[in-house]
């Protein structure tokens, strides 16, 4: 057996399941879970429609490059959203959702990895960074995220790290925290690539989750163009329909950017055995052309978003993220207590902050804090404040 697999850690889920064992939960109260960032907004009938319509796709074997007009129309939904130029040919591939493809990306730029080698992520993070590192045969670089940017300052690192690290995950709008890179941000990250030679993975699944439409999240193409770098060098991009438009059965989203790194990734996706269903191809353009539902999904959003603070404003200080659907709040004391007291007197789930991050420099930046999902319904989320307010006011 591949000696690597012994090195993954729990799943965040399978820790809370454990927090949890043996506890039983109010049963005055019907549950309501905030911990997993599972989208619960209905599906919207324009994806509906088209997997219906486009149903005898499933007699068929899809090609792995996907149908021309699947990567025409990402293609110009990303020209269009992040002001780029991405060519449908050469530039973008379709994924079976971002994880897949954040996994199996890591193990075509790794290859048999030369001792020493690192993969260099946000701490707290998507834990399949990590796991993607550790199958590649890298090592992590856990870099942690500032207190009050919200963000990793990946500068901080040494010449030293930097020139070992082959691989480095960024995540924006960030998870858990919901901060956006900015175009400097971006400019710094590019120079160190440039200077260390490492690829850029950017994980931008929540870019479509933002509460000002005046002021969309730049990603990391568009900073690329803005900067004069429109051959995308050592940079891809990783998005999906899951959360964008409440679609995470659908199993579709995009990679794009670099082309060299793209035909690699295509060329390693033939025998991975990743190609989408024709089906589902079809119901992702008619998705990626409509924005009327994305518009709706994201002012559901801002409405839990506003009123779950209002709620909460007196007893637990919440900062507005940029973006993304997660509240990352600091709680009074440690963050699995409050976990477990929450589910047990409440039976509201949320999940420890500790279990997302990896303890570096002496500490694990997560602890202290929760993760709080806005992905159920308004009422749900709204009742889940009161619950909190409940927990807090009976002094946790």
């Amino acid at each position: 057996m591949n000696p690597n697999l012994d090195k993954l850690q729990a799943y965040p889920f399978e820790r809370l399941a454990k927090l949890f064992a043996g506890v039983t939960p109010n049963p005055a109260l019907r549950p309501i879970s905030l911990s997993i960032g599972e989208p619960k907004h209905p599906t919207p009938e324009v994806i509906r429609n088209a997997l219906c319509s486009h149903i005898d796709g499933l007699a068929v074997y899809p090609g792995t490059k996907g149908l021309p007009v699947l990567r025409q129309t990402i293609s110009q939904w990303i020209n269009r959203r992040f002001d780029a130029h991405i060519d449908p040919e050469t530039q973008v591939l379709p994924i079976l959702g971002s994880r897949e493809a954040l996994f199996s990306f890591a193990q075509t730029v790794l290859g048999e990895c030369e001792k020493g080698t690192r993969v260099a992520f946000p701490n707290p993070f998507y834990q399949i960074y990590e796991g993607a590192a550790f199958l590649g045969g890298a090592e992590p670089v856990f870099v942690n995220i500032d207190a009050d940017t919200g963000l990793a300052d990946f500068s901080a690192l040494s010449d030293e790290v930097l020139d070992q690290v082959a691989l480095l995950y960024v995540c924006s709008p960030n998870n858990p925290t919901g901060a956006v890179m900015s175009l400097d941000d971006w400019q710094t990250l590019f120079d160190l690539a440039d200077k260390h030679d490492f690829v850029i993975a950017s994980d931008e699944c929540y870019s479509e989750i933002y509460f000002d439409e005046s002021d969309p999240p730049i990603g990391g193409l568009e900073a690329a163009s803005r900067l004069g770098r429109s051959d995308y060098n050592n940079l891809v991009v990783f998005s999906s329909l899951s959360k964008r438009s409440n679609a995470p059965g659908l199993r579709s989203g995009y990679v794009a950017g670099d082309a060299d790194l793209i035909s690699k990734f295509l060329l390693y996706r033939t025998y991975h055995g990743s190609a989408m269903s024709v089906t589902v191809q079809h119901a992702s353009v008619a998705a990626w052309s409509d924005e009327v539902h994305v518009q709706q999904n994201r002012e559901l959003y801002r409405q839990k978003f506003q009123a779950f603070q209002s709620i909460l404003k007196d007893t637990l200080p919440l900062t507005m993220p940029e973006a993304g659907f997660y509240f990352w709040a600091k709680v009074p004391d440690s963050d699995t207590q409050f976990a477990l007291d929450l589910y047990q007197q409440q039976n509201v789930t949320v999940l420890p902050g500790s279990y997302l991050g990896r303890e570096c420099n002496g500490h694990n930046p997560g602890e202290g804090h929760v993760r709080l999902a806005l992905v159920a319904s308004v009422e749900d989320c709204n009742e889940a404040a009161h619950r909190i307010k409940a927990l807090l006011s009976a002094g946790h």
